[in-house]
């Protein structure tokens, strides 16, 4: 497993060793230990699972505290762009983002800590999309940004005008108008 560091720390990148044959591949998708070493010890919770059409945006979303999530996700059909917007008050790094495509093609995963606003923008004609969650949905705790604040400068891959976004979030606010519930703390290596 190639672990990827990102310009924001805590935020990574995991590229999975697969081995492919006649018969087709084979990798291993998590091990605890090995997550627990290289990128952070997180005891993972739920996992959920969407399906979504091209244009489809969802997020940035996170829970506030004290349900708070942290995420590990893939795409296991089609692609997206996916994204971490850093949203921990007096963080150097506070409002940045990192964005990595993943797809079926390249198996990566992206790890989203606490602290950080999701989201991601399907790029293929359907996208099977999987989350591993270490704290358990709580509804009343929901809270995001705006997906489509420019301010954010993030380039999701697809026309404004064909993105296909729910009430919900369009409803969220600008970074410039949120008041975060997350403050920055370091390390953010285990939860």
């Amino acid at each position: 497993m190639n672990i990827i560091k990102t310009d924001i720390e805590g935020v990574v990148i995991i590229e999975p060793r697969i081995f492919k044959d006649a018969r087709g591949y084979f990798f291993e998708s998590y091990n605890k230990q090995v997550f627990d070493e290289e990128v952070a010890k997180v005891d993972f919770l739920q996992d959920n699972e969407s399906c979504s059409t091209y244009g489809v945006m969802r997020g940035l979303h996170f829970q506030r505290p004290p349900f708070a999530q942290a995420k590990l996700v893939r795409c296991v059909k089609g692609s997206v762009l996916d994204v971490a917007v850093d949203i921990r008050k007096g963080s150097p790094t506070y409002g940045q983002h990192v964005a990595v495509e993943l797809s079926e093609d390249n198996h990566r995963q992206f790890f989203i800590p606490r602290g950080f606003a999701h989201g991601f923008a399907v790029l293929s004609d359907i996208a099977i999309f999987q989350y591993k969650c270490d704290n358990y949905y709580h509804p009343e705790a929901d809270g995001g940004i705006s997906i489509l604040d420019a301010s954010l400068g993030i380039n999701w891959k697809i026309d404004s005008s064909q993105a296909i976004l729910s009430e919900k979030d369009l409803k969220h606010p600008l970074l410039k108008d949120f008041d975060s519930p997350f403050e920055f703390r370091m390390p953010i290596k285990d939860y």
